[in-house]
């Protein structure tokens, strides 16, 4: 059985939810509350009806939008102390999803139930100012997404992806495909492309950088440290 977390583990991550009674944050802390999945668990769909707020505990979500074609395009992803500004929309608005998400990792979390989170958003100022700085600051994430789909070269847009990944970059040309929303022979011909370049070195499902400001340039960064 999994055991009870502790809330102020709960409110270390998410301290909106400070001014709950003791009692409120007991019951969800329970170990029945408490869910522990495994990486791939697709936790809602699209045209699902939302049960809840998620509070990620450990772990990291991707949210994702999946054409008619089956191509996938990330949208965002959710970390510890965030939650999901789709889900926020749809409790907010009485709709069902419209997007899809996935457990990208092993992950713990809790859902805040949705007749408490109304509560909440009508009578806490404290978590109504968080759940609207989170809307605001995922719409700003989402227009930036829009205008990179729209306005970039998907060669520009590969270049800034991989710059912004740890090294060695470990990742399948499919799984950038997926993030980029393009498919996986677009991807490769252009890693190969940057590795004709000496812009990168390929292995299998993984990838160096040997030109960080070469790949800046192509990127349209003017500063690449």
């Amino acid at each position: 059985m999994d055991a009870a977390l502790p809330p102020d583990k709960l409110l270390a991550l998410y301290p909106a939810l400070g001014s709950m009674a003791q009692a409120e944050l007991a019951t969800l802390c329970t170990a029945d509350a408490v869910a522990n999945l495994a990486e791939g668990t697709e936790l809602f769909a699209e045209r699902q009806a939302c049960r809840g707020f998620p509070l990620l505990i450990s772990g990291t979500i991707k949210v994702v939008k999946t054409t008619p074609a089956g191509r996938e395009m990330l949208l965002y992803r959710i970390e510890p102390g965030g939650s999901c500004v789709i889900t926020t929309s749809c409790l907010l608005g009485h709709m069902p999803y419209t997007a899809r998400g996935i457990a990208e990792t092993p992950l713990q979390m809790l859902i805040l139930p949705t007749a408490l989170f109304e509560t909440l958003i009508a009578g806490d100022s404290r978590f109504r100012d968080f759940v609207f700085h989170l809307l605001a600051d995922r719409i700003a994430e989402l227009m930036q997404l829009v205008e990179e789909v729209a306005f970039h070269r998907l060669d520009q847009r590969l270049a800034k992806l991989l710059l912004g990944k740890p090294e060695p970059i470990q990742a399948t040309h499919q799984a950038l495909a997926d993030e980029l929303g393009s498919v996986r022979e677009i991807v490769s011909r252009l890693l190969k492309g940057f590795a004709a370049q000496g812009l990168v070195a390929l292995g299998r499902e993984r990838i160096s950088l040997l030109d960080r400001a070469g790949l800046g340039q192509l990127a349209g960064i003017s500063h690449q440290s």
